[in-house]
């Protein structure tokens, strides 16, 4: 057979599946698949600008039943997912399945699009507010799935969680859709979205500061994007870091930072080339000046930290203690800004940050991570998704994947919150099992888990350092004297939340209030 240019083409040649004669500039272009995902092709001088969500999801081809995905980089000031969802919903589209990194306070007109049957379902690292109240008390048929960070990586790279569109806001973008997370608004990192822009069928990035091209850095390339559109506004920088990433004054959260700090530098591990992670909490972030001084005095320099990435670890690489920071999520402005300022402070992705099911995450790589936890049993298993009512508060995070990926995992909590118990016979929930757990430190005390696989090393260098250990249930009994053993509970049969393990098995379930 001939090809359009006349030359003579075997209809078969060896080693060769299927023959495909030449048949002019772009009339016979195929289409790419890259684990599962179709690449769209797009010719030289096709636009991507569309000039509407409205146009964006038409042209996504979006139809009842299919998944979309968004992420959480401007967490509680996000503005893309009820703007997206109330477009949706106004073209009558039903039974959308959300596949978000997470949920915030913010996006409690999703109970509403739940009600009218535009929404069937959901997947998630966390959930908060009246949405996870009224999801807690049975709104939703089919089951929340809670995946951790690393595990929803995980899940959509497996195609286990198959997205069809990802709307990703992105605070700047070209025509052609490189996209990065400096703008008008500015969240840094885009760690998560870069997941879901590399394996969702169709993904149109909303922007509200359209730039010239080519908008470098690239966080998003363009080979990922089929639609750009701008917008008036995606998102309010501001509220990308919450309460809980501000500097403390609180007596109890110092004393436990203190504690904290001293388990960490009386550690093996605490030495030149050092790894990290601490949390964004008040707690963590006292505990990193008290850990800061420290290395100061030894002269102690550490080879990265890791994680959500907050301004007392961007000072730190500026002044020359920590060598490198890797950030997924950037919970400040301070920190938002550092990653365009400071060529050692590197955006990376969900999965280099804790995917398991790779050949190698940087999670694996951390020496200590230190922890937080709405709840901790005797037998170290941690709830950071559910409080103490039962009701949805929180997120799974990176708290599963970093537990089991670092040498050294520390969990900090206070006793006791108000008149609740932080130290229990069960947990409600659990998300991260005991087994993955070292060491507990309160502001009363630290205890150690005897069923790690270093108990007796670490007992050794603990009790050398001068540092009080308690028996866990010691803790417990002190708790309970102070606050009474809590009520239980009453469930219904109806399960609201499927809890995931990092591996996708499932490690817990959650069931509806009962009224």
């Amino acid at each position: 057979m001939k090809n359009a240019i006349g030359k003579e083409i075997p209809a078969a040649i060896a080693g060769i599946d299927k023959v495909l004669p030449y048949k002019g500039l772009f009339d016979a272009m195929p289409e790419g698949r890259i684990a599962g995902k179709t690449k769209k092709m797009v010719k030289p001088g096709d636009s991507k600008l569309l000039n509407s969500i409205e146009e964006a999801v038409e042209k996504s081809g979006l139809k009842d039943g299919m998944t979309i995905s968004f992420h959480h980089h401007f967490r509680g000031g996000d503005y893309i997912v009820n703007k997206v969802m109330d477009v949706i919903a106004a073209k009558g589209i039903k039974n959308i399945r959300i596949c978000s990194s997470s949920l915030n306070d913010v996006h409690a007109p999703l109970v509403d699009h739940i009600k009218n049957g535009v929404v069937a379902s959901i997947s998630s690292s966390g959930l908060r507010g009246k949405l996870a109240e009224a999801i807690s008390r049975g709104l939703m048929e089919i089951p929340v799935v809670i995946r951790s960070h690393g595990g929803r990586a995980r899940a959509i790279e497996a195609g286990e969680e198959h997205i069809d569109v990802a709307f990703l806001g992105a605070p700047s973008s070209d025509d052609y859709g490189n996209a990065n997370g400096y703008g008008k608004a500015v969240c840094g990192s885009l760690g998560y979205a870069m997941i879901d822009a590399k394996y969702a069928d169709t993904v149109v990035i909303l922007t509200d500061n359209l730039v010239d091209y080519p908008n470098t850095p690239v966080s998003i390339p363009q080979t990922d994007v089929d639609y750009v559109v701008l917008i008036d506004s995606i998102g309010d920088s501001s509220k990308i870091g919450g309460k809980e990433t501000r500097f403390t004054k609180n007596p109890r959260d110092l004393l436990i930072a203190e504690y904290c700090a001293k388990v960490i530098y009386n550690s093996p591990y605490f030495k030149n080339g050092f790894s990290f992670q601490t949390g964004s909490g008040g707690a963590s972030l006292a505990m990193s000046r008290f850990l800061r001084t420290e290395m100061e005095k030894q002269n102690i320099k550490a080879s990265f930290s890791l994680g959500g990435i907050t301004k007392p670890m961007v000072e730190m690489l500026k002044d020359g203690f920590i060598g490198k920071l890797f950030d997924v999520q950037s919970f400040d402005l301070i920190a938002a800004n550092s990653i365009r300022e400071n060529e050692n402070h590197y955006e990376i992705d969900a999965t280099y940050y804790a995917n398991t099911h790779t050949k190698g995450c940087i999670a694996n790589k951390l020496d200590v991570v230190v922890l937080s936890a709405l709840e901790i049993d005797t037998n170290f298993n941690i709830n950071v998704i559910t409080g103490s009512d039962g009701v949805i508060r929180g997120a799974s995070g990176g708290h599963s994947d970093t537990a089991a990926a670092a040498k050294l995992t520390i969990i900090t909590a206070p006793l006791i919150r108000g008149r609740i118990p932080t130290i229990v016979d069960n947990v409600l929930n659990i998300v991260t099992p005991g087994t993955n757990i070292d060491i507990l430190v309160t502001d009363r005390g630290v205890a150690l888990n005897r069923n790690s696989d270093k108990y007796e090393e670490i007992k050794t260098w603990i009790t050398k350092a001068g540092i009080k250990v308690f028996e866990i249930e010691e803790l417990r009994d002190l708790a309970y004297k102070m606050t009474g053993v809590p009520q239980k509970i009453e469930y219904t049969d109806k399960i609201v939340g499927v809890i995931e393990y990092r591996d996708g098995t499932i490690i817990d379930v959650i069931h509806e209030i009962k009224e």
